[in-house]
């Protein structure tokens, strides 16, 4: 298992090389949002389907929402985040350059996990997917992740702080005050209209 600490994680994600990381839920492979397509290759991931940009606070993220988005994220970034929730909600005009998605549309989370959030703080927002091989369940443990992916750096210490081993609850932003449920995950969102 080729371990790493946050200095070297930075190193290899400037390099263009995702890493592996434990969250709050699903432990996370992530790259610098220019290098996208490598989470793709690793994963063998369908390119029809979107990868989750993920910051440290919501702050970190704010800037690429869309301006009639944004009172609505705020809210639910306010109660919500740290958490298992993420919200996919239109980008401005500095997320369309990093966009995953067909439609405009960017998912943005703060995981609720210290290493995670320690991380994020450092490297900025990563371009993020659940460490699994598509279709496959992934493992929830970095001895697990390392069968699947044995190239590919992990972040310790190990063993990691505990996660919930759920998905995340996904929301997709509609117009001001109106929000879908995407996928019912750990978080329960009672603001959906």
């Amino acid at each position: 298992m080729n371990l790493i600490n946050r200095k070297s994680a930075l190193k290899t994600l400037k390099s263009g090389l995702p890493i592996i990381f434990p969250t709050d839920t699903l432990p996370a492979i992530g790259c610098l949002p220019k290098f996208s397509r490598i989470i793709y290759e690793y994963k063998k991931r369908d390119k029809n389907k979107p990868l989750i940009l993920m910051g440290s606070e919501h702050n970190q993220l704010i800037d690429y929402v869309h301006e009639s988005a944004k009172e609505d994220y705020k809210n639910i970034a306010s109660e919500y985040w740290p958490g298992a929730l993420t919200m996919v909600i239109p980008s401005s005009g500095q997320g369309n350059s990093i966009l995953t998605s067909k439609d405009l549309t960017l998912g943005l989370r703060i995981p609720n996990s210290y290493m995670a959030q320690s991380l994020l703080k450092e490297t900025g927002p990563l371009l993020t997917s659940s460490a699994n091989i598509s279709g496959f369940k992934g493992s929830i443990t970095a001895e697990g992740i390392a069968l699947d992916f044995p190239s590919l750096e992990i972040l310790g210490p190990v063993p990691w702080e505990k996660s919930s081993g759920k998905a995340s609850t996904i929301i997709s932003w509609k117009k001001s005050g109106d929000w879908r449920l995407i996928r019912e995950g750990e978080v329960l969102v009672k603001e959906l209209h």
